[in-house]
């Protein structure tokens, strides 16, 4: 394994494969929950639409830090930035 700056490291095979598998518990867990749930209907839709909002939101902020961590590509035009002076 290579410490160098540009080198990136993969994740196994066996890693991937229990990320997908615990999202794909916690989603369907609650999801059951919220079905299970003893509430009006409108509640438990309202619950559903949350924790959809909560997985998407959660995706787009891994992304982000992930692209910001990674940083600028090289030779890559800069970041657009509407208010900074030039």
């Amino acid at each position: 394994m290579s410490d160098t700056p540009g080198s990136k490291q993969q994740n196994t095979a066996a890693f991937y494969g229990q990320a997908v598998a615990s999202f794909a518990v916690a989603m369907a867990a609650t999801a059951i929950g919220i079905y299970q749930l003893s509430a009006d209907a409108w509640v438990r839709g309202f619950l559903a639409i949350a924790v959809l909002y909560l997985v998407t939101s959660s995706f787009t902020l891994a992304k982000v830090i992930r692209d910001r961590q990674e940083g600028p590509a090289q030779g890559a035009a800069p970041a657009y930035a509407p208010f900074e002076k030039r």
